[in-house]
Formats: C-alpha cells, sequence, structure tokens
C-alpha cells in the first residue's frame, strides 16, 4: 500500500507566499525605474531573456534537463502568454502613463479574476464560500491600504488602467492553467515559460524598439537585471511551487499582501506617507489570505 503524499508545511509554504509577495511587490518600482530610458517591449525582453538563462543554468547545474516533448513546450507557450509575453508587456507600458498606487491596486484583483475564470469553466477548487470571502476581504484591504486617493485618477487614464486590469486578467488565467504543471520541478514550468516568453519578445523588441540604438541608464540596467534574477526567476520558481502546495487560487493571494508591500517599497524610495486606513486594511489582507490558503480540514492529531 501507498504511502499517503506528505501534508505541505503550512507555514513554510505561507512564508514563502511572503516571499513571492516581496519579490512582486518590489517588480513595480524596478518597472518604473526600468522604463523611463528603455521601452517597454525591450525591458521585458531582457527580462525574460536573462531570467531564462539563469533557469537554465541553475537546472544544468542540477543534472536536469528540460522536457523534450511537443505537448510540454505548447503548455510552456502558452503559460508564456499568460504569465509573462502580454501582462508584462501590458504593464510595463501602463506604467510608463500610470501611477504606481494605482496600478497596484488593479493589478491586486488578480485572486478575483482567478477565482471567477475557475468558476466560469467549472474548476471545484473555486467553489468554495470562504474563498470568496478571502477574495472580497483581500480586495477591500487592497484598496484600504492604497488609500482613496489612488483612485481619484481611475477614469481619466482610461487605457493604461485598461491595460492593468488585462494584464491581470491574464495572470489569473495563468495560475489556473499553470496546475497543468503538477509534478515537475517548479524550476522547469518557469525556465520553459521564460524560454517561450524570450522568442516571442525578443523578435518584436528587434523590430519595435531596434534596440542597439538606445541609450539606457545604468538605473534602468540595474532594475532589470534586480527584476529578471530576482522578481521573476526565482518568483516564478517559487509561484509554480505554491500552485502545487497551495492550489491555483491560494497562490494567488500573494496578489494582495503584494500591496502593502509595494507601498512600503514606495515610502521608503519616495518618501510617500501611507494612509491612514493602511493598517485597516493590511488587517483585511491577512484575513484574506489565510482565509484563502488555510486547508479545509487540518490534519488529523496522531
Amino acid at each position: 500500500m501507498n504511502a499517503a503524499a506528505p501534508t505541505p508545511n503550512l507555514t513554510r509554504e505561507l512564508a514563502l507566499l511572503l516571499l513571492l509577495s516581496t519579490l512582486w511587490g518590489a517588480s513595480y518600482s524596478f518597472i518604473k525605474i526600468g522604463v523611463e530610458t528603455i521601452p517597454p517591449i525591450t525591458f521585458m525582453a531582457g527580462r525574460t531573456i536573462i531570467a531564462g538563462a539563469v533557469l537554465l543554468a541553475v537546472l544544468h547545474a542540477r543534472g536536469m534537463r528540460m522536457p523534450a516533448g511537443r505537448a510540454s513546450w505548447r503548455y510552456f507557450l502558452v503559460q508564456a502568454c499568460l504569465d509573462s509575453v502580454v501582462p508584462f508587456t501590458l504593464i510595463a507600458w501602463a506604467e510608463t502613463r500610470l501611477d504606481a498606487g494605482l496600478a497596484v491596486i488593479l493589478n491586486a484583483t488578480t485572486p478575483i479574476f482567478a477565482f471567477l475564470i475557475a468558476l466560469l469553466i467549472g474548476r471545484r477548487e473555486a467553489v468554495d464560500g470562504r474563498k470568496l470571502f478571502g477574495a472580497a476581504s483581500g480586495l477591500a484591504g487592497a484598496c484600504l491600504v492604497v488609500g482613496t486617493g489612488a483612485l481619484h485618477g481611475l477614469g481619466e487614464q482610461l487605457l493604461p488602467q485598461l491595460a492593468v486590469l488585462a494584464a491581470t486578467l491574464c495572470y489569473g488565467g495563468g495560475a489556473l492553467f499553470s496546475a497543468r504543471f503538477k509534478g515537475l520541478d517548479p524550476m522547469m514550468p518557469a525556465a520553459g515559460s521564460m524560454i517561450c516568453g524570450a522568442a516571442l519578445l525578443l523578435p518584436a523588441s528587434l523590430v519595435v524598439d531596434r534596440p542597439w540604438t538606445l541609450s539606457p541608464s545604468w538605473e534602468s540596467l540595474a532594475a532589470l537585471l534586480a527584476l529578471a534574477l530576482f522578481s521573476t526567476a526565482l518568483a516564478f520558481v517559487i509561484f509554480f511551487r505554491l500552485v502545487q502546495t497551495l492550489g491555483s487560487i491560494g497562490a494567488t493571494a500573494q496578489a494582495y499582501i503584494r500591496v502593502p508591500i509595494g507601498v512600503a517599497i514606495s515610502v521608503v524610495l519616495l518618501g510617500e506617507a501611507l494612509p491612514p486606513t493602511a493598517w485597516l486594511g493590511l488587517a483585511a489582507v491577512v484575513a484574506g489570505v489565510i482565509a484563502m490558503t488555510l486547508p479545509k480540514r487540518l490534519p488529523a492529531q496522531a
């Protein structure tokens, strides 16, 4: 008789969720700095090329090889479109025109989209009132943390706002699609999606931006490197692991945690003040994350 699969250590998985939220929360600042002198398509092409190369090198050092089957690479290509090519470019373009605070709050709706998509396609994982409460609580908390001041421009910059929402919709679909990689080492779908993303973005960069004509600043190049290594290569490995342990919806809960983290980074780097509703919002965020990630049944005591 086969032994039951070990129950994931919830404390460890939530710590990884917090780390992922930090890495992706910092990405908004990296993008904002990077696109000042590097066009969005070229910036994101560099992001996927560097991240994919690093992940391949690590896999090689671990003695592992990428799957060779066409089906696997078709899945990697779809994942790349949902998780990198389309949303990366849309957010980078939007951040050349949109305040970071508003971009954060719009992008925090990822679990809402994941929940609704899963409900629409009949995924049983999503049909859970507790997760619905978690999604609503987390979104409300995200709004409180950012503060009502971030909403003053709502509707005035419609196209960038729609671009961020479209990116968020992609992330929601990507979280659900990534369940197909269950059983694979998390580094493999991360590497595969980055390689496919680079294969699509690099030709677009060469045609649209002609990167050899650009003169990027050292700050933008440093932001690109940090974004690729930490907020992409490392972050996506953690993400694909969490999809396997917390589920597709649970893994998207990082979208809420990265809101207070993103605000904190802006406070440190830009000297912005936290709105008075921040602490109440943080409590709502934590409640939402717990509701979306806590197992339905705790393991029985021995």
